[in-house]
């Protein structure tokens, strides 16, 4: 058996947080370290990244915390001893931790402790997973966000441990299903046909037992779980994608001889005002007047951050209408490489001025400013005649096709003959 690891900390030390701290307080001590000694900002910090790294990994899995927690960081190695299925692990949780950080805390070469001994059991039937939606804001995508959320779910009633009743006596195998907590039925098709029917008994709901009212805890009346409500804190990381799930593990309902199954929160991002996303590129539209772009402009982008960014071209640089220019790494935050960012493209449209030249002497004006417009030779004969040109409306383009339609110009229709 390995040694418990009550005075094993060096984890939480690495991070800088005690042993009573959240998940959010872990989660928020990782990003503050991880932003000082990324390697991109902190080339010569690459090991130290690393030992923030595997700490974290093992903090902020509830499974691995408690096996470090009783068993230290040797606990982890070796399966909290030889009962590491006892507490809900596989083997494969602790082959998934002995990679090259490992090797940092147990003083070998890494990889070393893969193999985990002894003899597994088997933990019953897992239950189904409890998927949500969870809808964010773009603001969210980019910042990163912990969103409580008030989750109701089906838990073990903890009066009765999930058995119904404080007297374990009491409860009797039923007498119909013979504690299957199923009854086949069998109908007749025809002949030498059968049809096989599976239901859940309605003497003991399903669950195999039976148990006198008068026995019935009174917490659950008998039902082993009750409803729980509680608040859940959901880690939305920097850089997540609308569809993103975040597991939390073992949060799913609970029944009696089930492992819980999973509790899956689904990002559903919701629209925004401004932005666009684009994988990792924002996109935004400005709306230009025809003298900002013929001569220069400057305005602000509000950003999901909150700066203010002053974007601009000089005069001369003239903009094209549906022209795309962009701001680099100001995009959204690579996931997991929050320091790496995509860009920002912005879209421009050119707002023409209506009517605005109406008198001869600013039309001659404007014209020695512009480039000079191509020439124009109108043709001659029988065949050319001059056609206006005027404003597009569906309206009236509609009301042409009605009208045709209303005009009979295809001759007499035939009816029904007459009897």
């Amino acid at each position: 058996m390995a040694a418990r690891g009550a005075t094993d900390s060096r984890l939480y030390e690495t991070l800088g947080v005690t042993r009573n701290s959240s998940d959010s307080e872990i989660k928020r001590a990782y990003h503050r370290l991880a932003k000082e000694y990324h390697p991109d900002k902190n080339p010569a910090a690459g090991d130290r990244f690393k030992e923030i790294s595997y700490a974290y990994d093992v903090l902020s899995d509830q499974k691995k915390r408690d096996v470090y927690d009783r068993f230290g960081i040797k606990g982890l190695q070796e399966g909290g001893g030889h009962d590491g299925d006892h507490f809900g692990f596989g083997n494969d949780i602790f082959s998934d931790l002995f990679g090259q950080h490992a090797g940092m805390f147990f003083g070998g070469g890494g990889g070393g402790g893969g193999h985990v001994h002894g003899h597994g059991h088997s933990r019953g039937r897992r239950g189904e997973d409890n998927i949500k939606p969870l809808k964010v804001t773009l603001e969210d995508l980019y910042n990163g966000k912990t969103h409580t959320v008030k989750l109701q779910r089906k838990a073990i009633c903890k009066d009765c441990q999930g058995t119904g009743t404080p007297n374990a006596k009491a409860s009797r195998t039923c007498s119909d299903c013979r504690g299957s907590g199923v009854k086949m039925q069998y109908r007749q098709l025809g002949p030498g046909l059968v049809q096989q029917i599976h239901s859940v008994c309605s003497k003991c709901a399903g669950q195999g037992s039976t148990i006198p009212e008068k026995d019935r805890c009174k917490t659950c009346e008998g039902k082993k779980i009750i409803q729980e409500s509680k608040d859940v804190e959901v880690h939305v990381d920097k850089g997540m994608t609308h569809g993103m799930k975040i597991t939390m593990q073992g949060q799913g309902d609970e029944e009696p001889g089930t492992t819980p199954g999973d509790l899956i929160y689904v990002l559903q991002q919701e629209a925004h005002e401004d932005f666009e996303r684009s994988g990792d590129n924002l996109i935004a539209t400005h709306t230009l007047s025809l003298t900002e772009a013929l001569c220069g402009f400057q305005f602000i982008v509000r950003h999901l951050d909150g700066r203010s960014l002053v974007v601009g071209k000089p005069a001369g640089q003239v903009v094209p209408s549906d022209s795309v220019h962009i701001v680099e790494d100001e995009g959204m935050p690579h996931y997991k490489r929050p320091f790496e960012k995509g860009h920002l493209l912005i879209k421009f449209k050119v707002e023409f001025p209506v009517n605005h030249f109406t008198d001869e002497k600013s039309l001659q004006l404007l014209e020695t400013l512009l480039p000079p417009r191509p020439e124009f030779e109108k043709p001659t004969g029988e065949n050319v005649e001059e056609a206006d040109l005027n404003d597009y409306e569906p309206s009236d383009n509609n009301a042409t096709q009605d009208s045709d339609d209303d005009d009979d110009t295809r001759g007499p229709r035939v009816g029904c003959a007459q009897q």
